[in-house]
């Protein structure tokens, strides 16, 4: 079983958070299913999964269900003994967004509070805008992502004390000896191309085979295709035809979706795309990037939606579209080859995995900058620029960008692949695999000083 951060997360949350039924959302074939079943059957003598697409598309066994009564009448054809109680007792209810009428029901299905429940899905975002009553206070959403660098590592056998000693040189901004630089930067190009994605991995795990792992990059990217265009009639066309756009629009100087392309019509703008937007989001299939123009923090307050970078969610899905089964493309330093889309995709995948809302900096004069983040610590933005090949130190944008007094910013980071680090007009420079250790929070809670008595 591949180990994830997501496991440790589940068993708090169902042992410790009594008052809200957990919702899973993500992509499909990420893991979320199989983590579920594994952490529930570990916690609970009674586990009761129900797999509402399945239903949907077979009996309809929950497809009249809208009384908590009606729901615990079916349950009781799913479990062999009697039930228990919320003590020892979870119901998993995978792939909600198939009955979006029971996501009103988890209210109340809370307030009795009859059993634990869990549910997940990878249309959790469009379930909610079309229930009729969103089930506020009584859920819990979390996102969940592809295996992340750090869990590749753990996947391939890099320990965790090993991990934590690298993380260690990171804080102190210190470079790793060569041997050590080597091994990481060599896993990180495997990672390139067996991505996040479980059953790619676990094929990569079993025998080394390129050709089984890029055959589960075909199957799953097929699927999310057909997940792509299933749901909305209106708009099936537009959303398959943006996921079909990504890697090409990556490959192009600006990497921003052009709108006129996508139905080979003028004029046309974010707006009109807005919902197939979402859907590709929400589902977790792609990761949007918002310009900023103004980067003043948060970033939030000033991105502008009009201009939009996507991403796939899966490095592997990407640099099996680019390269097929050839691994050395990536592997091997070959001048022809251009591995800065790759590496903005991984970055990007690694930021939003780890809490970050994606962002670019666009400006017309002064050029772009890859990344931007929200620094909570100095509560400011810091501007990220990932480089691929050995021209790290030329980044005309950047410098203009750190240039800008309005700005107030004086420090941002480039990755790539050089060993040293180092530091240079507000610049530091650092791996490429040292992005698996930023993070959007801290570790452990935040106290409040104690409130001044009045009087």
């Amino acid at each position: 079983m591949l180990e994830r951060k997501f496991t440790q997360f589940l068993e708090h949350y169902l042992l410790e958070e009594p008052d809200k039924i957990l919702l899973v959302n993500g992509a499909r074939q990420i893991g979320k299913s199989y983590l579920i079943r594994y952490v529930g059957q570990k916690l609970f003598s009674h586990f009761i999964e129900i797999n509402l697409k399945e239903d949907k598309e077979g009996d309809q066994v929950f497809a009249d269900v809208h009384t908590t009564d009606d729901l615990y009448m079916r349950l009781s054809n799913y479990s062999p003994t009697p039930l228990g109680d919320k003590s020892d007792t979870l119901i998993f209810l995978d792939e909600i967004q198939s009955y979006p009428h029971l996501m009103t029901l988890l209210k109340f299905l809370n307030q009795e509070s009859r059993y634990r429940y869990i549910a997940s899905g990878s249309q959790l975002g469009v379930a909610l805008a079309e229930t009729p009553s969103v089930p506020l206070g009584s859920v819990s959403i979390e996102q969940m992502y592809p295996l992340d660098f750090e869990e590749f590592l753990w996947a391939t056998g890099i320990s965790k004390e090993w991990i934590e000693d690298i993380r260690e040189h990171y804080r102190r901004k210190e470079a790793l000896e060569e041997k050590t630089h080597d091994l990481l930067l060599k896993r990180f190009q495997y990672y390139l191309l067996v991505g996040g994605l479980p059953e790619a991995i676990n094929h990569y795990l079993e025998d080394r085979n390129m050709v089984r792992v890029r055959q589960t990059h075909r199957d799953i990217h097929d699927l999310y295709r057909i997940d792509a265009s299933q749901y909305d009639e209106e708009h099936k066309l537009k959303i398959r035809k943006i996921y079909d756009l990504i890697p090409s629009n990556l490959e192009n100087k600006k990497k921003r979706i052009v709108y006129k392309n996508i139905e080979a019509k003028k004029g046309k703008t974010f707006s009109d795309y807005a919902d197939e937007f979402e859907y590709l989001t929400n589902s977790g299939v792609a990761l949007e990037v918002s310009a900023i123009s103004n980067p003043r923090f948060p970033l939030a307050e000033s991105e502008q939606k009009r201009l939009v970078k996507l991403y796939l969610n899966d490095v592997g899905l990407l640099t099996n579209l680019l390269y097929g089964a050839n691994v050395n493309a990536v592997l091997q330093d070959i001048k022809s080859i251009n591995l800065g889309t790759v590496y903005e995709s991984v970055v990007a995948q690694e930021l939003t995995t780890h809490g970050f809302k994606l962002h670019y900096y666009d400006n017309k004069k002064r050029g772009e900058v890859d990344f931007l983040i929200d620094d909570y610590d100095q509560l400011t933005a810091l501007p990220l620029e990932i480089k691929s090949g050995k021209d790290y130190t030329e980044h005309s944008a950047l410098s203009n960008f750190l240039a800008t007094p309005d700005y107030g910013i004086d420090r941002a980071v480039v990755f790539s692949n050089e060993r040293q680090i180092s530091e240079r007009k507000g610049v530091t420079y650092l791996p490429i695999y040292y992005c698996m250790f930023l993070y959007s929070h801290r570790e452990g809670p935040v106290i409040l000083p104690e409130l001044e008595s009045i009087g």
